[in-house]
């Protein structure tokens, strides 16, 4: 479980290939492997990921082909940046909404620019758009954000300075490729309408 709000922003250190997928080392501050266990679970770009090994600044990951063809994990680069979110202890503050880890899918988007705000334009996959509504919760590479308008293709969202110093959001280039994880609560609401409709 998380709470999608980005903790560090991790730095891709190697990228091997395996053969189940590829193996993932990701560079991160001292500090934030603190007290972390082999098998423990960490949101990468929004992605629950099990980690395998680490030290004291690096922490590896597999990611499998199952991952690959659903998130955007499978188009990072060496020092491409990472968000980063180690999984939610009781007692912990919930900043954001409650996140899995389990991306719904992957989404094109384009990053704007205009009159002192930023706008993150996302076009979403057609079978996930009845779940996104206006002024509910969505993940963007794991980052737990308002949606702000709803259109026939997608949804967007304003950035404040906040988030787009302390993710990777700022960086994304025009239809670049982020991880959707749609809000449960949502999706559970809308089901059990449709279920009573059908009824």
């Amino acid at each position: 479980m998380f709470t999608g709000i980005v903790q560090e922003l991790g730095i891709v250190n190697s990228v091997l290939e395996t053969e189940s997928g590829f193996s993932l080392e990701v560079k991160v501050q001292k500090g934030f492997s603190s007290g972390l266990l082999r098998g423990a679970s960490i949101a990468v770009n929004g992605c629950c990921l099990t980690v395998t090994k680490f030290d004291e600044d690096c922490i590896s990951f597999d990611v499998i082909k199952e991952t690959m063809r659903i998130t955007n994990l499978d188009f990072l680069e060496l020092r491409d940046l990472v968000n980063l979110e180690r999984s939610l202890k009781f007692g912990d503050e919930v900043g954001g909404h409650i996140l899995s880890g389990h991306v719904s899918c992957t989404g094109e988007a384009i990053l704007e620019n205009q009159e002192g705000e930023t706008e993150l334009i996302i076009i979403c996959p057609s079978e996930w758009r009845k779940y996104i509504i206006l002024k509910g919760y969505v993940a963007v590479n794991g980052a737990s954000l308002t949606v702000a308008k709803v259109s026939q293709e997608g949804f967007s969202i304003f950035l404040i300075p906040e988030t787009l110093s302390s993710t990777n959001l700022s960086l994304i280039q025009k239809n670049g490729l982020v991880n959707i994880e749609i809000d449960q609560t949502t999706i559970a609401a809308f089901k059990a309408a449709e279920t009573r409709l059908d009824g």
